[in-house]
């Protein structure tokens, strides 16, 4: 350790450098027989990493084996969402902050006068039914989703009945289908629209020590069947031209790319042929989209109740404020230590 206290990169010769060394001339550093070493070591690793993608490979068939069990819940959660299903009072009963409170006023209830109880009996009933704007309200109420939504998009996500994920069957290329399921509608004929994200689930020859388990690689949308006048990823813009010889003008519309949730199913595909800026861009945006993919799997669609009552977005920032403050507390009582040190150790 230097007089900062930099930690130094001592070489196989026992020397401390005061610059880290790269791979290539430490290795050149190395006595012959513990260079052949190291690479016996580094073949073991090779192994190690192809075993891991083994290990991924039985994750992804537990996924699709326990993904059988999770859907008839998931199936009666969209049920009880469309209204199709009106669950049993038994099914409702929930222990909530605010039954304590309900208790309490119940003395109050009890002491309405047949008057009032009379008309609320025949009141009439609300007619809504199941959970309206169920998905249109996570989308709303999530950050990720949100930035996406657009005003236009919200009438048509209002007939949105459910998200499924559904992962490739047993020897086939590991990936995972995302599926939005609409009910009849004004917009377009789909009644289900899809996104297929592809993944990698195995060491790059070229470069096996990368290799952190599966990452998205590809992804592919659909097309929407729009009925006519109501592609809301298109707008119509007028553009005046004047005619160079004569002078005259005319009035030319043409259609244009409008921002959209709905892009969402139309991806941008990275070319190789593309210049560099463009490429960039293009890389940027499917890496967002993988993320926001990995999310509607990991998040959304497990915990979609929990997103429609904000109740998982405030775990998930009650996590990182802990996360935080233990982070504060270490930083204090590495302050600490220092104060105690002497400066002329």
């Amino acid at each position: 350790m230097d007089a900062k206290g930099n930690q130094g990169v001592q070489n196989p010769g026992g020397n401390v450098c005061e610059k880290a060394v790269t791979f290539q001339e430490l290795e050149s550093m190395l006595p012959k027989a513990v260079k052949r070493r190291v690479h016996a070591l580094k073949r073991l690793q090779v192994q190690c990493a192809n075993i891991e993608a083994k290990f991924y490979e039985e994750v992804h068939e537990l996924e699709r084996k326990y993904s059988t069990l999770y859907q008839p819940l998931f199936d009666k959660r969209r049920d009880i969402v469309t209204g199709t299903v009106e669950p049993t009072d038994a099914e409702c009963e929930w222990q909530s902050d605010g039954d304590e409170e309900d208790a309490l006023a119940e003395d109050v209830k009890e002491k309405a006068t047949i008057e009032d109880a009379t008309k609320e009996e025949t009141a009439p009933q609300e007619d809504s039914k199941g959970v309206p704007e169920f998905w249109l309200t996570i989308f709303k109420s999530v950050d990720m989703l949100s930035d996406m939504l657009q005003e236009h998009d919200e009438p048509i996500l209002k007939h949105l009945k459910d998200i499924q994920v559904k992962f490739s069957e047993s020897g086939q290329p590991m990936s995972f289908t995302l599926e939005f399921h609409f009910e009849a509608n004004s917009y377009f004929n789909n009644a289900v629209l899809t996104k297929v994200y592809k993944m990698k689930a195995e060491p790059d020859e070229s470069d096996p020590f990368s290799f952190e388990g599966p990452e998205i690689v590809d992804c592919e949308g659909c097309q929407i069947d729009w009925h006519k006048g109501k592609d809301v990823t298109v707008k119509t813009i007028k553009k005046k031209q004047k005619h160079k010889g004569r002078g005259t003008v005319r009035t030319v519309t043409k259609q244009v790319p409008n921002d959209s949730f709905f892009n969402f199913f139309n991806p941008v595909k990275a070319s190789p042929d593309a210049e560099e800026d463009d490429s960039e861009f293009a890389l940027a945006t499917l890496a967002s989209d993988f993320e926001i993919g990995h999310f509607f799997r990991e998040r959304i669609i497990p915990r979609a109740v929990l997103y429609f009552t904000g109740e998982a977005d405030e775990s998930f920032e009650e996590e990182e404020m802990e996360d935080e403050e233990e982070q504060d507390e270490e930083g204090d009582e590495d302050d600490e230590d220092d104060g105690d040190s002497d400066p002329k150790a």
